[in-house]
């Protein structure tokens, strides 16, 4: 039986408000929730997890819409780099885009007609966006999936790229590509919780702050939200 709260919403926070999600303080942290253990991290232990996977709730189902637009099927890539501790490899969106411009994302976007299958698109995307080639990603399954509020439907791929790729990021789509310790964003003490009130509801959303040598990565929003699906997932059935 899942111990994991029902699934809910995340904000649709591609039409609140123009404001700075760093502004809008901190009114919690998920501090008392363990982390997911570093010997349930390793290449092995992720096999064996999505190999046999626990019975389990995502806690975050989808962002609130804001179309009457059938929705896109797409699909985004989490890529674990393997290194002496494993990271998680994500993006910084270039300012200039329509959409969530300047947020941090995973490798992805919507699916082509000719894409065989989510798995296929994810990594169609992420050779696009960032350079990373197939022959260098073992995907290991996926997680539930994730509607944003733009209507596209996300599901979520798990893949591990091997030690040695490099990357081409299109600048276009890319301001940045940089990875975060797997262990950091298995750790609920770095999840935190935001609210604000808009148009009369209440939007609720988690983000995890990292420091990249320097440089503060926000991650919040939907990229956020399914990292917190993730850390339940890996958290489930202990």
């Amino acid at each position: 039986m899942s111990t994991t709260p029902s699934p809910r919403s995340q904000p649709d926070t591609a039409r609140l408000p123009d404001f700075d999600p760093r502004s809008v303080p901190v009114e919690g942290i998920d501090a008392h929730l363990p982390p997911v253990p570093v010997h349930q991290q390793t290449p092995q232990a992720l096999r064996a997890r999505f190999g046999a996977p626990p019975v389990w709730e995502p806690e975050l189902t989808s962002e609130r819409r804001f179309s009457d637009r059938a929705p896109a099927h797409a699909a985004v890539l989490v890529p674990i780099v393997q290194r002496d501790q494993p990271t998680v490899l994500l993006t910084e969106r270039t300012a200039h885009l329509s959409t969530h411009s300047g947020q941090i994302a995973f490798p992805g976007g919507k699916a082509d007609p000719e894409d065989a299958s989510p798995a296929d698109t994810a990594l169609r995307e992420a050779h696009e966006e960032v350079g990373l080639e197939r022959r260098y990603v073992e995907v290991l399954g996926a997680l539930p999936i994730y509607r944003t509020g733009s209507a596209t439907t996300g599901v979520m791929m798990k893949a591990e790229p091997v030690r040695c790729f490099t990357l081409q990021p299109n600048p276009y789509e890319v301001a940045a590509v940089f990875e975060v310790p797997l262990a950091f964003l298995l750790n609920p003490a770095h999840h935190q919780r935001h609210a604000v009130v808009w148009e009369g509801v209440r939007r609720e959303w988690f983000s995890m702050p990292y420091d990249d040598g320097g440089t503060q990565r926000f991650i919040w929003g939907a990229t956020a939200g399914m990292l917190r699906n993730f850390y339940r997932f890996m958290s489930a059935g202990g």
